[in-house]
């Protein structure tokens, strides 16, 4: 049987807002909630931290060491070896990358892809939903065979690819089976930012998650952000003009 690890990338430098990943909401870092969540998954098998071996990360370590949380420490830049690294630490046949700043992922989307990688006859190489937008940006989930991911790393030595990760896999469909997922109606909401990048998101996120703390529910799901945030018009504005670097790499335009 596969082993299936979720990655997670996550590091306390940010040009945009430094130190997110430990920012605490509701008594827990956005970090804690963001493996929570993953924990709720049926199909993962382990989680794992991916964070790099500069000092200030020492916090995020400690975290992990504190909360039974598996951690891979790498290179800050090189993320591509880092993942990889973290992966085979784990013994991983199949790995989900998840990026830290998602910090609400639905662990029902996490399996939503993987069951997509898995059923697919095809055998890709690569499944994500995050090639083109039609999910909420913060519920991105990669899938894909860690052998191809160690393929990618001997082929390719530029850092300004190996800094994204499964960017070179993504760039060459000759090269690997890629394909993308888009979501059902009841989630295609690509306007609902939900990712944390800025001041804003850390806002937005954190009425979501007050929102649900109050009312002892951590496990509600994409489902319900949407009609949370239906209900707050305003708080959905908030955070949706703001400029995305994403947006540049998938060729979609800051509107």
């Amino acid at each position: 049987m596969n082993h299936i690890v979720a990655s997670v990338q996550v590091r306390m430098g940010s040009s945009r807002y430094p130190g997110k990943a430990m920012y605490e909401i509701t008594g827990k870092p956005l970090l804690g909630h963001l493996v929570s969540r993953l924990r709720l998954s049926k199909l993962l098998d382990d989680i794992i931290v991916a964070t790099s071996i500069n000092t200030e990360n020492d916090v995020i370590a400690s975290y992990c060491k504190e909360n039974s949380i598996a951690c891979f420490r790498g290179d800050e830049n090189d993320v591509l070896g880092r993942t990889l690294g973290a992966l085979n630490y784990m013994n991983a046949d199949i790995g989900v990358e998840i990026f830290g700043d998602c910090p609400l992922i639905d662990p029902k989307i996490v399996d939503f892809i993987i069951d997509k990688f898995l059923d697919d006859d095809d055998d890709p190489d690569f499944v994500g939903n995050d090639l083109k937008t039609t999910f909420p940006p913060g519920m991105d989930v990669e899938v894909f065979k860690v052998v191809a991911l160690e393929d990618s790393s001997h082929r390719t030595d530029d850092l300004a690819i190996r800094e994204h990760g499964t960017l070179y896999i993504r760039q060459n469909p000759l090269l690997y089976k890629v394909k993308n997922v888009e979501a059902p109606e009841r989630w295609r909401r690509p306007e609902l930012e939900l990712e944390v990048d800025t001041e804003e998101d850390i806002y937005v996120v954190s009425k979501i998650f007050d929102h649900y703390d109050s009312r002892n529910n951590l496990n509600f799901g994409l489902d319900d952000i949407i009609k949370f945030m239906d209900s707050k018009p305003n708080l959905k504005k908030l955070n949706s003009a703001v400029p995305r670097r994403w947006k540049e790499a998938r060729g979609e335009e800051n509107v």
